[in-house]
């Protein structure tokens, strides 16, 4: 049978480690897709880094069109990133009727809704296995291995420039600042890291999964999200005393209200397995009704890592070239006039989960009971509470000291509301630092 043609928009990192591992696995892919699977056009602004990449038998040029208007071109693979060209080339390439192979989890997790849409009125497929957590087959999973299962909630350490940064802080005692400027060195965290450690990367992908899992909408627009910028060294510290440690999540859940979105940072018991992912490394904890508590592990990022991902959509869509369109597995695995507009994302103010709450205040008697006391009198009750020595916070001789407290579950508008009464205390000294803590049990 005559090989599946592919038109490959960008050759970059991904974009070669594909090409590799294409050319290098061509007989093993061959034989498990049932036909052959060749890159033979690839476009790229830089033709000369891609003619250096690909050799002389594939065709290279410049516009990323042309591979989009060659009759003979079957999938494309856009691997340009962004929201801008990349959109529109996607959009044309499936009214071309071509299948489209991405790793663009800001394009869909922003444009998702209306790219699925056109994909399904032209009856083509739109793959995205690259597009989160990198080589770990998570999408493929959530959306036909846990099929059976009504998914309970999904928390995952997706974004490896994060968690590599945290880990470092751990590991070394050093600041966020410090550590930043040894990831960018590494190559761990690019130029401007502002998507990576502001938790926009995290929040794009887990928005696709929570759409995958719940049947809802793709809704990045909704997501609670915050980054590890404000971080301090002591509350990695404090949290390791108390038996946890801190990592980046994205967390969707179901909850009474709706659908909890969310990403942040968290303290994570360290007997958790999730606690334990280290350095650059993804994980994600799936928990469903049937199969219980499931983890995935692996590499996050990567040239062959997510080339891996890339292949196996290749191979997915290749399978699955001639089927019926009707019979094909749904891009979010929910058929889409099954997908539920009622299942509303939860509003920060109404997640219930449980808290580190740290206070920089003044080392005198009653201080203690005065924050106990007010915590009691908002309902929020208290798990845990470890008051530093003065001379270990402020040096010999120190009038502050910190004290750091854990709740049981409460709502996040009550916490935030008692919190104000908290701040407002003369004995309290600098702004209260609040983490959420995530016992995924």
């Amino acid at each position: 049978m005559k090989p599946i043609q592919v038109g490959l928009l960008g050759i970059g990192t991904v974009g070669s480690g594909t090409f590799n591992v294409l050319q290098r696995n061509q007989e093993e892919i061959k034989r498990r897709a049932g036909r052959g699977i060749e890159i033979t056009m690839v476009a790229d602004l830089d033709t000369a880094r891609a003619r250096a990449a690909v050799g002389e038998a594939v065709q290279v040029v410049d516009d990323a069109r042309a591979v989009i208007a060659n009759p003979d071109i079957d999938i494309v693979i856009e691997l340009i990133g962004g929201y801008g060209i990349a959109k529109q080339l996607v959009l044309e390439a499936i009214a071309a009727g071509k299948h489209v192979v991405t790793a663009n989890k800001a394009l869909l997790a922003v444009h998702g809704t209306e790219i699925f849409a056109a994909a399904q009125q032209k009856g083509v497929m739109v793959a995205f296995e690259a597009a989160v957590a990198g080589g770990i087959p998570i999408i493929k999973a959530l959306r036909e291995g846990l099929t059976a299962n009504s998914i309970q909630w999904i928390a995952g350490i997706i974004n490896g420039t994060t968690n590599f940064i945290l880990s470092e802080m751990r590991d070394k005692g050093l600041d966020f600042a410090t550590v930043l400027k040894e990831a960018q060195r590494l190559g761990y965290a690019e130029a401007d890291p502002t998507f990576d450690i502001e938790g926009v990367d995290a929040a794009h992908k887990v928005t696709l999964m929570s759409a995958i899992a719940f049947g809802i909408p793709v809704q990045f627009d909704k997501a609670h999200v915050e980054g590890i910028t404000k971080l301090a060294a002591q509350d990695i510290k404090y949290a390791e005393q108390l038996g946890y440690r801190i990592k980046l999540l994205g967390i969707t859940r179901r909850a009474a209200g709706g659908i909890e979105l969310r990403v942040h940072p968290s303290l994570v018991p360290a007997k958790r397995l999730l606690a334990n992912v280290e350095g650059a490394m993804n994980a994600v904890v799936v928990h469903g009704d049937a199969v219980g508590t499931t983890l995935y592990y692996g590499k996050g990022a990567g040239s062959e890592p997510t080339a891996s991902a890339v292949i196996a959509d290749l191979v997915d869509i290749t399978r699955l070239h001639t089927a019926d369109a009707a019979q094909r597995v749904p891009h979010l695995a929910f058929h889409p006039n099954a997908m539920s507009d009622d299942l509303k994302i939860v509003p920060m103010r109404e997640v219930v989960t449980s808290y580190y709450l740290r206070l920089r205040v003044a080392d005198e008697a009653g201080v203690l009971a005065k924050v106990t006391g007010l915590l009691a009198s908002a309902g929020i009750s208290i798990d845990a509470v470890l008051q530093r020595e003065a001379d270990e916070v402020g040096g010999e001789g120190s009038t502050q000291t910190d004290l750091i407290i854990l709740t049981h579950d409460t709502r996040e508008g009550t916490l935030d509301d008692a919190m104000v009464e908290l701040q407002a205390l003369p004995t309290v000294l600098a702004p209260i630092v609040r983490l959420r803590k995530e016992e995924l049990s």
